[in-house]
């Protein structure tokens, strides 16, 4: 699925679904085989590969959503 990514005004990454029309900040971001792993404030698990450091915002990516 198609998401975006943002800074909110807090300073934290904000995840924005579109066609769930659904925006949650990231509470905490790992690192699995070289994709990140964002869990958001709702308790999703969203996948996205190849996210270059430092990320320039906003950005929409191709995530996979886990759990």
């Amino acid at each position: 699925m198609k998401v975006m990514l943002r800074r909110g005004p807090t300073g934290k990454l904000i995840v924005y679904v579109a066609k769930k029309d659904l925006e949650e900040e990231v509470v905490s971001e790992t690192e699995l085989n070289g994709n990140k792993i964002f869990t958001l404030t709702n308790g999703w698990e969203l996948e996205i590969a190849d996210l270059i450091d430092p990320l320039t915002l906003p950005k929409t990516v191709e995530a996979k959503r886990l759990t």
